[in-house]
Parts: structure tokens; sequence; C-alpha cells
């Protein structure tokens, strides 16, 4: 969960957003039908809550003096803004819903169960550039100390993938960039210290060559393509695998072939197990190597219950 701050920036962004210009009173009119709502917004509170919609979204909430009603001067920045899109989205839209006979129980959005705890730190420090220091266990053998590590990380971006949080940074101890897993984070601290991001890293480009989140700078960038039969490929089309993704030879209702340029990894062998039968990898060799030792580890494992 984002903290309460931010989802009234976030609601009051929406606010203007849809329904401006308002007034301030009829701001906190509004406001008082949220379900978020827990007491009347002050006004020196209103103007606290526009510097941190422009800090947090880069939006400028401005006052039209003539009439003395308030609008989003610039809604444009947020067309570029994906995480901006986003957290209008999740958080926005269900409070709407909420005010609606109780619809929030009635749309069922997927949540990420774990890592949150930790967002609105690490969220601080990107928007500072700040530093965090942080307590992080390992999933192999969590039994072992050795396993427990603190490190100190320059937090550069977030990403969401397969319902957990991922925080991608320069962690300093490894003098490399890395990233890792909030459910996995024990314990995280803001530090005082600053940093700067380099002026030629993209977030975007660090992962466009991968599917998920694990990049390896020694794996080749290959050329896979696979074979999917019946609805799969209509999925395919509509929700390609990787940015990469064109297609080939297909037969209508029967297959497609789709082709990728990304690097192998286990995230994206496990996409394609997890296709069953509906997908064939066609090419590299290498892969579809792969694919069957899983496939024949997977089949031993069953045929020990006989």
């Amino acid at each position: 969960m984002i903290s309460k701050t931010y989802h009234k920036y976030i609601w009051l962004l929406n606010t203007l957003l849809t329904s401006s210009p308002l007034t301030f009173d009829e701001v906190n009119m509004l406001w008082e039908d949220s379900p978020a709502n827990d007491g009347p917004i002050p006004l020196r509170t209103f103007h606290e809550y526009r510097k941190g919609i422009k800090e947090m979204f880069g939006v400028d909430i401005e006052c039209d003096r003539s009439k003395n009603v308030y609008y989003v001067k610039n809604p444009e920045v947020l067309d570029s803004n994906k995480l901006a899109k986003w957290l209008l989205r999740k958080y926005s839209i269900p409070q709407d819903f909420a005010t609606f006979n109780g619809m929030k129980d009635r749309i069922l959005l997927e949540e990420i169960p774990m890592g949150r705890a930790f967002l609105d730190t690490v969220m601080e420090a990107m928007r500072t550039n700040t530093e965090l220091r942080i307590d992080y266990q390992r999933y192999q053998d969590e039994q072992h100390e050795e396993h427990l590590r603190t490190f100190t990380m320059q937090p550069y971006a977030l990403k969401v993938y397969n319902r957990r949080w991922y925080l991608l940074g320069f962690l300093k101890e490894d003098n490399d960039i890395r990233t890792i897993a909030l459910d996995r984070v024990i314990d995280m601290e803001n530090l005082p210290s600053k940093f700067e991001i380099p002026a030629d890293f993209d977030a975007r480009k660090h992962f466009v060559n991968v599917v998920g989140v694990y990049v390896d700078k020694d794996l080749p960038i290959e050329k896979v393509r696979i074979r999917a039969y019946g609805a799969q490929a209509d999925y395919l089309r509509s929700v390609p695998l990787h940015g990469s993704q064109s297609e080939g030879r297909s037969m209508h209702g029967e297959f497609a072939e789709f082709t990728y340029r990304l690097c192998v990894t286990p995230e994206l062998v496990s996409q394609l197990l997890a296709m069953g039968d509906k997908v064939e990898v066609l090419e590299p060799k290498s892969l579809i190597d792969n694919i069957k030792n899983v496939l024949q580890l997977t089949i031993k494992n069953y045929e020990k219950q006989k």
C-alpha cells in the first residue's frame, strides 16, 4: 500500500483532471464523498499537496485568480509518465467505483502480495536521490546466515513483474547495477548521502533484451523462434511475450510462428514452459535442449509417485 499522503496526492490530481476547474471549497466537498476521507483538507495542506504533486508527477496545479479556481495546467506531462498513469489507474479508479453501491467488491484487481512495506521508503529515496541501507535475505538456504546481506544501494527505478516489486539500482558493495526483490528485504533505512543517476542510464533499455528482470551482461542476444498452436497464437498477438516479437508463418486456426531477439534467461524458459503443449520452441537448439531437460526432470519427479 502507498502512504495516505501519496493517496491524497493521487486523489487530488485525478479529481482536478476529471472535474476542474474547482474552487478550494468544491475540492473539499468532493473530498467529503471520498472513501478515503479522514477530515477536511486545510488550505495550507492543500498547497503542500500541490507542491507534492509537482515533485511526484511533474504536473502543475495552477490557480485562476480571476475566478479563484484551481486546474491542471499541463496534463500532457502524464502522457509520457507510465508510473503516473499506473498510480492514477490503480489508486484512483477503484476509489471512484467504491462510491457506487459498493462496487469495489465486484471489481477484482490483481494484488501484489509482498514487498509493499518498503515502497514509501524507496519512492522517497528515488524522489530525493538519496541512498538506502538494505538488509536482504536471498531465497537460497534461508536458514544460513551467510545469505543475509547488508548493503548500500542507490535506487534508480522500480519494476513490477509477475506480481512482485523489484528495485533496480547501483549496489555499492558490488560496484555494479543490480535488481533486488522487495519481498526479500528484511529491513531498509534511508541514508542522508546523495547520489546522481548516470546521464546515459535508461531503466527501460536496461531490461529491453530480456523477459522479466534477470539481466546478465554476459548473455548474448539470440534469435528465438517458437510456434504457437490454436488460441495461444491469438493470445500472443494480443499480449506479446517480448517487445521484439514479430510474426512469421501462420495457418489460420492452427498455428503461428513468432520470432524474437533477446537473451535466453531462466525467466524466458519459465514463460515458455508455462504455455505447455500450446507452444513449441523451434530455435535455438540450446533452448530446445534446455526445455527438454526441464520436462524430463519434471516427468521423473512424477514417476517417483508410482
